[in-house]
């Protein structure tokens, strides 16, 4: 039960600090680097840009983790080049949401870091 409520509150937390991070000005390098590490996550996305003007998001999505090895460089990695259009920046990246545990631990650190700057509105 304790589990479930911890799993609730990092995906509702999460979704605040989206909704925190998408206002129609111009985006900070902090929610930059926030929205790009929850597509990269989603993704499995090697290489990642997004273009907020365009709302379009670039990336080079690796097919085959087994190809990868951390000891080496990597030249001959398989990716595939993706260009998405998002229509509407909250809800692509409220898609973007997975429920695994990798993926809930990630967003448990992201969350801390942005608390830590003393983010507004975030209860962790």
């Amino acid at each position: 039960m304790e589990n479930s409520n911890l799993k609730g509150r990092i995906l509702m937390e999460m979704n605040e600090l989206i909704a925190q991070s998408c206002p129609e000005q111009r985006k900070s390098l902090d929610f930059q680097k926030l929205h790009e590490a929850i597509v990269r996550n989603h993704y499995n996305a090697a290489d990642l840009s997004i273009d907020y003007h365009r709302r379009r998001v670039e990336m080079e999505v690796v097919l085959d983790d087994q190809s990868y090895d951390p000891k080496t460089v990597n030249l001959t990695m398989p990716t595939l080049h993706v260009n998405l259009w998002y229509k509407n920046l909250r809800g692509f990246l409220k898609s973007c949401i997975d429920y695994d545990s990798k993926s809930l631990a990630l967003y448990a650190k992201l969350l801390r870091s942005y608390t830590n700057k003393n983010m507004p509105m975030m209860s962790v």
